[in-house]
């Protein structure tokens, strides 16, 4: 099967600026995503669609390709799936499947790429978003705090957190879609979506400085056992 990573990467970042290079472990944090794409053995092309030449000049150097640079669709209100999409139609080759990686979910693994893969390519679904579970922040216990607390889900406060449904959160690391599903929805949020569950510490995104704190006590561990 032909196979395609995208990795968006703009270079523009208001709560983490320069997030996508930004040294996590002593490495930019775009290269374990990069690293992981490659490991997975699994796509027959792995580039980087960025509007940022030091991204372009990094992500090559840890083995990206980098076919085009793009100056548009790169502010915070441009749908991340139209940066894959705009991919897609200026590579002008045909691919079963694309894979999104996000750069700011570093520590999905090649196993993780390869196992979400098998599950998408035996599943009837369009799309497929990497989802993880919630913790001890369960949804189902969510409030609104303006004069007073209003629950969201009120019934869900009288019943036992065991009798709960499991919920999930869908996270950047790895959304897989047919290539005819995302032209025509422009979207991976498809009629037909399916979900691939990752364990919370490889599906950590990272989006603000608590998050990137995370991270760092996170590769350490990591790094520690090896």
């Amino acid at each position: 099967m032909k196979l395609l990573a995208v990795i968006p990467a703009r270079g523009g970042s208001k709560r983490l600026p320069r997030k996508n290079i930004r040294p996590l472990g002593g490495v930019p944090l775009i290269a374990y995503t990069i690293r992981a794409a490659l490991d997975a053995e699994l796509f027959t092309r792995v580039i980087v669609s960025t509007d940022d030449a030091e991204i372009a000049e990094i992500a090559q150097s840890f083995g990206a390709d980098i076919p085009f640079m793009r100056d548009t669709l790169a502010d915070d209100h441009s749908p991340v799936s139209l940066v894959t999409l705009d991919a897609l139609e200026r590579l002008g080759e045909p691919f079963d499947a694309v894979a999104q990686l996000m750069p700011n979910c570093p520590f999905r693994t090649a196993s993780d790429i390869i196992a979400s893969f098998e599950h998408f390519k035996h599943s009837e679904s369009e799309t497929q978003l990497s989802v993880t579970r919630y913790g001890w922040l369960n949804p189902w216990w969510a409030m609104k705090l303006e004069t007073r607390l209003e629950p969201l889900f009120p019934e869900a406060l009288k019943t036992r957190s065991q009798d709960l449904a499991t919920l999930y959160c869908p996270t950047g690391a790895i959304w897989w879609a047919r290539p005819p599903a995302l032209k025509e929805h422009k979207t991976f949020y498809a009629p037909n979506y399916g979900g691939f569950e990752l364990a919370w510490d490889h599906a950590l995104d990272i989006d603000d400085e608590d998050d990137w704190k995370m991270a760092e006590a996170l590769q350490i561990l990591r790094e520690r056992d090896g």
